[in-house]
């Protein structure tokens, strides 16, 4: 609660600074400002923004919460914390620095945060071995992907290749697999009591939809074909290397790999490592395999509805450039 305040505050500083500078909230009239502002001055608004927004997204150094949080917090609240606290953050991001601040040269520091945010979070995931911990570091990395697309918006390309268009369609395929990998865990810790990846043993025979679900989900989190994020990492690397970034997809191919060791632990688990002695079925409600129905449905089957996907997310797009 103090973090997230203290995070609040200093972005409303920072707007604060920029509303004494212009005399305006107004994001339209801000861009017309923003060239005639003090570099400095406006250079210390953006960054007070940034940590503000940077808090809410956990890209780092702003991540600490985030891994104790979700943690701590009952499994509900942290399956939305991971999904609708970070997409409304990259909404306000992307309106604020590309309507209102696109004569700020913001563009580099936004991509070292992202490949430092993607590469960190891969990387102490790797050594989780509680499932709600390692999804917190899984959603920092997968925060570090989607601040490529911002970056990418920057050149202002149009169609599928846009940055903000990959944004929006990584956003979509991310909220479901999320979702639904926490009714899996949300599922497991009310029928056993621990959030342990290795109490995840034999799922597969003990509660075998909710495993096959789960595996569903980790392998759209790593971006393997033809799953959601596969598309949506695609877009975002494509937008990346249209617009000058190569290095910066280079880096999120290379922590996408990486993140496939983590991901894949806990398909291990399930389907290769022998339920313990005694260990109970699970039960699986039919909420839940209605849940899990419709989220392993739009996580694998939204490839047959790609070009209507993406003219409603470029759409969207086009719309929030006004």
């Amino acid at each position: 609660f103090f973090y997230g305040a203290a995070a609040s505050a200093v972005m409303l500083y920072g707007f604060t600074f920029l509303y004494g500078a212009a005399g305006t909230t107004n994001i339209y009239r801000l861009m017309q400002h923003t060239a005639y502002l003090n570099s400095g001055f406006l250079g210390l608004a953006v960054m007070l923004v940034l940590a503000g927004l940077g808090f809410k997204i956990s890209i780092v150094p702003f991540h600490q919460w985030t891994p104790d949080v979700y943690e701590g917090a009952p499994t509900p609240v942290t399956a939305f914390l991971s999904v609708g606290s970070k997409a409304a953050a990259f909404a306000a991001l992307l309106r604020v620095f590309y309507v209102a601040l696109p004569a700020y040269g913001w563009v580099t520091i936004l991509a070292g945060l992202a490949a430092v945010t993607m590469t960190l979070g891969n990387l102490v995931a790797l050594s989780q071995q509680n499932i709600k911990r390692m999804l917190a570091y899984s959603s920092i990395a997968h925060a570090g992907y989607m601040l490529i697309g911002v970056v990418a918006q920057a050149s202002n390309p149009v169609g599928p290749w846009s940055g903000q268009g990959a944004v929006l369609f990584y956003l979509l395929g991310y909220t479901f697999t999320n979702m639904g990998a926490f009714a899996v865990a949300i599922s497991v810790e009310r029928a056993l009591g621990s959030d342990a990846i290795p109490d995840y043993a034999g799922l597969s025979t003990r509660a075998p939809f909710s495993a096959l679900a789960m595996a569903v989900f980790m392998l759209s989190l790593t971006g393997i074909p033809p799953t959601a994020l596969f598309f949506g990492k695609f877009f975002l690397f494509a937008a990346a290397i249209n617009t000058g970034f190569f290095w910066l997809a280079v880096v999120g191919i290379l922590n996408s790999v990486v993140s496939l060791f983590y991901y894949a632990g806990v398909i291990r688990a399930m389907y290769q490592m022998p339920a313990p002695d005694g260990a109970p079925a699970l039960p699986e409600t039919s909420l839940v395999r209605t849940l899990l129905t419709v989220t392993v449905a739009v996580t694998v089957f939204i490839v047959f509805f790609l070009e209507r996907v993406i003219s409603v997310v470029t759409a969207a797009a086009t719309l929030g450039r006004y």
